[in-house]
């Protein structure tokens, strides 16, 4: 037999916030502020950071900060009071719940949505309304791409689908998705521009250092046009690409990206790229670090120039004859803090030793004929056991894959760079041992001795009178630009793209590059202690129950990393119970009002 179920709820934590005013030697800063007690101590946490009096007058456009975080004081204060109650809710077993309705709805946007706003894309989507003719809300628009890039990487159509599942609703249909992107790629130059100078207001950072590299993005077509051209594939794929060039600043933000046709040389798109940056960033005084496939020797002389310099990856297989010799050369390597010639050759294999790494250097010098400037260059080379030790590891897991790939002639004759094909030797023979139209595969032994030479060292140029050490810690922190990759190819699924005109394709690119300007600034709110995989996939799964006109009950499972993303962002959505006005008052509040 059927019956009522009533469910007790309680709502909210009844404790009254407050408004905190601090004054410093070079700004004054709103704060609201609540009571706590731990371990039997009276204390107070910052509920949310208001801001500075210049950023609140710049962001908000207020005259009187003093009234106007009063008003925000007083806001925060009644949804405290409002949400101090118990509520009864009756559930029956006997009635079905509506056709076709949603009930259940994501809030980890949310924490998104607050540096959105921060980052203040609603007023860049205002500025480009101002300067073109169009009807529909671009930066709901933007934000839902933005969204759902994060939470649920799919296409424009699965996009739009899914932010109905968001707590506030889309007021946009689909074909203006479709017309925004034109809009978007028309403006991603100032958007970019705009977004870095918003950016520093908001998190610290350190542009002294810029990452450069490159990656490129398949389509699920054949046919290349516009953009999407047949070139070398980093996935090895025979499709199409699209090239993707990304700078990132020393503190692992995004700062600019540009889009080439997938056919072009990757060495080209830094220079263009550059030249934006310090256009339309005014940013004049800093240090390019790239890989060896973008160390071309333009490259090179354009960062000579100024107040830039360059740090670069330099292949020692690549060197002159004489440059090579000295830079394998087991004698007269140094040591940080120490005045002593070491032999690498020498070396024990101790735990000690493996800490250790060992460095030379050696001028080269040069002219830039077309500047008349001098172009002296220092190449340091490097020395460490472990690398050395892990460069033997990979080498040995290849040669075991050569082994098995012998006795599979087709496979065998393709190969590349750092495929484990390389060592394998292919001899045309006869039945008399004569040259002819059949092959014999057999280990190429000279091809492994020749690579294990190169065992333990790394070498980089610059035009830097640092340290080595100093060199070294910079370059050895390319490896952010390359996990930014890494997120946007996996967690962002960014590839394969299905988009066929060219600037809807920027205009994807530009939504993935906010995406990963968001995600990074969250992460380094929340103290770089979770990974990328555990931060999405908690926002993903905060969804919350609609019961009614009661409101929202959470159906996720509370953590210390919710917990955190609640503490950073200043609000809760964890209560047993969210009242709409509850609701409505944390979303008014992730977005400053």
């Amino acid at each position: 037999m059927p019956y009522c179920a009533i469910i007790e709820l309680d709502i909210g934590e009844g404790l009254t916030v407050r408004l905190n005013k601090v004054k410093s030697k070079n700004a004054v800063s709103y704060y609201i502020i609540r009571s706590v007690r731990r371990d039997g101590k009276n204390s107070s946490e910052i509920v949310k950071k208001l801001g500075t009096e210049k950023s609140i007058r710049e962001t908000y456009g207020v005259d009187d900060v003093d009234a106007w975080a009063k008003e925000q004081l007083k806001i925060m204060n009644e949804e405290e009071a409002a949400s101090d109650h118990k509520v009864l809710i009756p559930l029956s077993t006997d009635r079905i719940v509506d056709t076709d309705k949603r009930l259940s709805f994501n809030a980890g946007y949310l924490f998104l949505q607050q540096i959105y706003y921060k980052l203040g894309l609603p007023s860049i989507c205002r500025k480009i309304k101002k300067e073109s003719s169009f009807e529909y809300d671009l930066n709901e628009i933007l934000s839902r791409l933005i969204y759902g890039r994060i939470l649920y990487p799919s296409s424009k159509l699965s996009c739009y689908e899914q932010s109905q599942g968001l707590v506030e609703q889309p007021g946009f249909e689909l074909h203006q998705v479709y017309r925004a992107l034109t809009t978007l790629s028309e403006n991603s130059d100032m958007i970019q521009a705009e977004l870095y100078k918003n950016s520093k207001k908001l998190i610290k950072r350190n542009t002294g250092v810029l990452f450069y590299d490159c990656t490129n993005y398949f389509f699920e077509m054949e046919r290349e046009s516009g953009l999407k051209q047949y070139g070398p594939s980093k996935e090895h794929r025979p499709n199409p690409i699209v090239q993707m060039g990304l700078f990132m600043d020393k503190s692992g933000i995004p700062l600019a990206f540009c889009i080439n046709p997938g056919n072009q040389n990757e060495q080209l798109s830094l220079k263009p790229l550059e030249q934006q940056i310090m256009r339309d960033f005014e940013l004049s005084k800093f240090i390019v670090c790239t890989d060896a496939g973008l160390s071309s020797d333009a490259n090179r002389r354009f960062n000579n120039y100024g107040e830039r310099s360059f740090i670069t990856t330099q292949s020692i297989k690549k060197l002159n004859a004489e440059l090579k010799d000295w830079c394998l050369d087991p004698k007269g390597w140094e040591l940080e803090g120490s005045r002593k010639k070491y032999d690498v050759s020498e070396l024990e294999d101790t735990k000690e030793n493996r800490k250790k790494i060992f460095y030379k250097q050696r001028l080269i010098e040069g002219y830039d004929e077309e500047r008349d400037i001098t172009f002296d260059q220092t190449i340091i080379v490097t020395f460490s056991l472990k690398y050395k030790e892990y460069q033997q590891t990979i080498r040995s897991r290849q040669i075991e894959r050569a082994k098995k790939l012998i006795n599979k002639p087709s496979s065998a004759d393709k190969r590349s760079q750092n495929d484990a094909k390389r060592f394998i030797k292919k001899t045309p023979f006869t039945n008399d041992g004569e040259i002819a139209n059949r092959a014999m595969y057999e280990l190429d032994e000279a091809a492994i001795t020749e690579e294990a030479r190169y065992d333990g060292f790394y070498a980089v140029c610059t035009n830097l009178d640092d340290s080595p050490a100093e060199i070294a810690k910079i370059n050895h922190d390319r490896w952010e630009i390359e996990e930014s990759f890494r997120i946007m190819k996996s967690e962002f699924e960014a590839r394969p793209v299905y988009l066929q005109r060219d600037d809807r394709i920027e205009a994807h690119f530009l939504t993935c590059f906010i995406a990963l300007m968001i995600y990074r600034i969250l992460e380094k709110q929340l103290g770089e202690k979770y990974t990328c995989d555990e931060i999405i996939s908690a926002l993903r799964s905060m969804d919350m129950r609609l019961i009614g006109d009661h409101g929202y009950i959470p159906c996720y499972t509370r953590t210390a990393l919710t917990d955190i993303l609640h503490e950073n962002a200043g609000f809760r959505t964890d209560y047993e119970l969210m009242t709409p006005k509850t609701m409505a008052g944390i979303v008014r509040r992730t977005k400053g009002l």
